[in-house]
């Protein structure tokens, strides 16, 4: 039987993917993505792994995206979500409709 050691495994620190602030360059990519069709998280994430399988932004393919920082792994879309969330401003809220109220006192013709 193996033996166990009594110190657990040392883990790398967690950081908030909140406070962690995208490049100038994926910040770019981001609002390119966005500009293509306005869509905010998570549905702009299939718009951003079109433009780099097309390679349409600056010609960076995945390759040149992850060099960026830029992946599309599951383990980092928490950090990908934020990004996107930061630089991507928040669907407007639809406009109320105006409520036509019946006017007393008329009769009608």
């Amino acid at each position: 039987m193996s033996e166990r050691s009594g110190a657990p495994a040392e883990r790398p620190p967690a950081t908030s993917p909140r406070r962690e602030l995208p490049s100038a360059d994926v910040a770019d990519f981001i609002r390119f993505c966005h500009l293509r069709r306005t869509a905010a998280w998570p549905e702009i994430y299939d718009d951003m792994c079109l433009v780099a399988a097309r390679r349409e932004f600056n010609g960076w393919g995945y390759d040149q995206l992850a060099a960026h920082g830029v992946t599309f792994a599951l383990g980092e879309m928490p950090r990908l979500a934020a990004w996107v969330r930061t630089i991507v401003p928040p669907p407007a809220e639809p406009a109320a409709e105006p409520r036509l109220e019946p006017r007393l006192g008329l009769a009608p013709a």
